[in-house]
């Protein structure tokens, strides 16, 4: 991709999941793109997957038709289409295992948040310069269901940097940055996992007195803290 896609129409869309480099670069340690080759190193991938009742012929007119559309906008540099079920699962596979391999890459600070599709690319754009100006180094682990505005926004230590040290010093101020600039976006700062028990503190700064109350009162034994 050359850079954030824009959103095509596609008949049933079944998947749309959004890759950066880093994280694509972790997902495919296990599964080398499984001789997939692209012809730029990419900023982004998507893994499309698109559902058709018709027939395979149809479901291959319509996807060849958004990936001329695409190229002709001039959104997408290059795009891989699986020819068998096996192919399919090759490139989910990469998408599937970026969790695992950020684990093993050491810890890392994460983030689950949302923002509204249409404003995603101007999102990633202001919080990965922030987080590079504030931490040199630092490398983003991003991915996440961009067909929902769902992001999986997490900050690894600098190559070589020792993990503990680096949640230690910065973990605090990173999430400060990334929620703010969620916040000014319009979105969430959390999203399909739920707010959990890290971030409640944070509700009553980033939620609205309405929000908060309709979260009171929706599970009222949980949230009297708040």
């Amino acid at each position: 991709m050359l850079g954030w896609p824009t959103v095509f129409e596609c008949g049933p869309l079944a998947g749309f999941e959004v890759m950066g480099q880093f994280a694509l670069s972790l997902g495919g340690q296990p599964f080398p793109l499984q001789g997939f080759r692209f012809i730029r190193k990419p900023l982004i991938v998507v893994v499309l997957e698109n559902s058709n009742h018709a027939s395979l012929a149809h479901a291959r007119v319509q996807f060849e038709q958004l990936l001329e559309a695409a190229m002709e906008q001039g959104c997408v540099l290059n795009a891989v289409v699986a020819e068998s079920l096996a192919q399919a699962k090759a490139l989910w596979n990469i998408r599937e295992s970026i969790p695992l391999a950020q684990a093993r890459e050491g810890l890392n600070i994460k983030h689950d948040i949302s923002v509204a599709v249409s404003r995603i690319p101007d999102f990633v754009r202001t919080a990965d310069a922030l987080i590079e100006h504030s931490v040199p180094g630092a490398r983003l682990v991003n991915y996440g269901h961009l067909g929902d505005g769902n992001l999986h926004y997490n900050v690894q230590a600098p190559q070589g940097a020792d993990a503990e040290a680096f949640l230690t010093a910065h973990e605090a101020a990173i999430n400060t940055l990334v929620y703010d600039c969620v916040q000014q976006f319009g979105g969430s700062i959390s999203a399909e996992h739920g707010i959990g028990s890290l971030k409640r503190d944070k509700l009553a700064h980033y939620k609205s007195p309405v929000a908060l109350q309709m979260m009171r009162a929706i599970k009222p034994r949980w949230t009297r803290t708040m």
